[in-house]
């Protein structure tokens, strides 16, 4: 390697200047044309655990294949569901997103959407809402105003209350702090919290890693665990009582005190969430060297109490979308207890549903006759209006309110994700419609936004009750959307 310097600055100084000339040209434009590539990649977006996030989700669309000579038939990708909000100049001088394509008119989606909502299997009871987002003004009303059970639907206010109370980067703290005779550790509501292996934020597994070291550094090799559920009040079971689509509420529980392996979806749910989820941190413990006196027992942590370990959950915009895209019952019931406690209301069912109404007016949303009763929607006392639901979309799609934009990002896809994933087989509107869905007996819903065939953005609600074949039901409302999602309607 000397030798080859040595050559190298012998021969630069004895070639002519132009031949000099030239190579400092080309090393310019070497590096010149890196940065341009560099600057390529840092614009085609983040980084995500090794993989460009936007790959990710076009490689999330395909399903694994069977080996790597046997792929397995590619799942069509799907197709942008949220248009340019921005409504800037585009690359060609003209106007690009929300305020570029035309709108439809209030006749030409009546006359689309008027007999399909005249269909039998939405039983007696139907209304609807389809709110231009670019302008807000409702170009399609059928009893609008009028409120009705809204079912899980009705998660789309708990979002938006929580959103506008806390902000999408608020997070969850689960904590460990001293006590007169111990440690307490202090559930703050965070029904993410996990102790399965894995790499989750809010991990009891870390929480026990850091106590353990934290005790072992002052000495302390046994201790006495107590547990402190104190953020929360009021009754603790549902009005629908135990079931397996919601557990008991407690401000300390983990894995949504889910009694099998699954992460969403019906399951038996343990009847004292807060001593499980304390008994599994004292056998953590343990395992970590901290011995632990007897059994844990439920108590307060005094006043101010020093903090010796702490863990945290994903960000609100992050259960927001998990609580939307799966009908997450526990994750909405916490997010509308967390609107309480920034609220100043007691982190009740009776709190969080005051705390939820308020800041939906606040919101500036029509409320007229609305009456919030749970977090969830398995409350048949919830009633709502479509025009409610359609315009609390496009207020989630208002440059305005960007904190709101979690409601639209955790929409299911239809075809694609979440509670939408199995509907829209057929429909066109498979992969252009996003909606969260509500189902109860008797009632059946869809909320949501499509980009319509012209490009333009708008949000819809659809509800309806009496209905006796759910089935039937929910075909009714795909279409429903589906014609929003295809409609030039002019």
């Amino acid at each position: 390697m000397p030798e080859a310097r040595t050559w190298q600055f012998r021969w630069w100084r004895n070639a002519p200047r132009e031949q000099r000339r030239t190579v400092r040209f080309v090393a310019a434009s070497a590096v010149t044309g890196l940065v341009v590539a560099t600057g390529a990649v840092a614009a085609a977006g983040p980084w995500d655990s090794g993989q460009r996030k936007a790959e990710r989700a076009r490689a999330a669309a395909v399903p694994e294949t069977g080996g790597e000579r046997h792929a397995g038939p590619r799942r069509p990708l799907a197709a942008p569901v949220l248009a340019p909000l921005d409504g800037q100049p585009g690359a060609g001088g003209g106007k690009s997103g929300r305020a570029a394509a035309p709108a439809p008119t209030r006749d030409g989606l009546t006359d689309t959407l008027k007999p399909l909502l005249e269909d039998e299997g939405l039983g007696p009871d139907r209304s609807a809402s389809v709110v231009d987002v670019a302008t807000g003004e409702q170009l399609y009303g059928a009893d609008q105003d009028t409120a009705y059970t809204p079912a899980s639907t009705v998660k789309l206010a708990t979002a938006a209350a929580a959103l506008s109370a806390l902000g999408p980067d608020h997070r969850i703290d689960t904590t460990v702090v001293t006590g007169k005779d111990g440690i307490v550790l202090v559930g703050g509501g965070d029904p993410t919290l996990t102790a399965r292996q894995g790499t989750a934020d809010a991990s009891l597994r870390t929480l026990a890693d850091a106590t353990a070291r934290a005790l072992k550094a002052r000495g302390t090799a046994r201790t006495k665990l107590t547990y402190d559920t104190s953020r929360y009040s009021g009754p603790t079971q549902h009005v629908i009582g135990p079931n397996e689509n919601i557990a008991p509420m407690s401000a300390l529980m983990v894995d949504e005190a889910r009694q099998d392996d699954s992460d969403r979806g019906p399951a038996e749910r343990s009847a004292d969430p807060a001593a499980d989820a304390a008994g599994e941190f004292a056998s953590l413990l343990r395992e970590r060297g901290v011995e632990i006196d007897g059994d844990p027992s439920g108590g307060s942590a005094p006043a101010k109490a020093e903090r010796i370990a702490v863990v945290s959950s994903p960000p609100l915009s992050a259960l927001v979308e998990r609580a939307l895209t799966n009908s997450d019952n526990d994750i909405a019931e916490a997010l509308a207890r967390q609107t309480a406690l920034a609220s100043g209301q007691p982190a009740s069912f009776e709190g969080a549903a005051k705390a939820v109404t308020d800041r939906l007016a606040k919101l500036g949303l029509p409320m007229s006759g609305a009456r919030i009763a749970d977090g969830s929607g398995l409350d048949r006392a919830d009633q709502v209006s479509a025009a409610l639901l359609s315009r609390l979309l496009a207020l989630a799609a208002d440059p305005g309110h960007p904190e709101l934009r979690p409601v639209l990002t955790g929409l299911p896809v239809a075809g694609f994700s979440g509670t939408l994933r199995s509907r829209y087989a057929d429909e066109a509107g498979r992969g252009t419609v996003r909606a969260k869905t509500g189902t109860l007996t008797g009632v059946n819903s869809l909320a949501g936004t499509a980009v319509d065939a012209d490009g333009r953005l708008l949000a819809f609600a659809f509800l309806t009750s009496g209905t006796g074949d759910p089935d039937g039901a929910q075909r009714a409302l795909d279409r429903l959307a589906t014609a929003v999602a295809g409609c030039g309607c002019r």
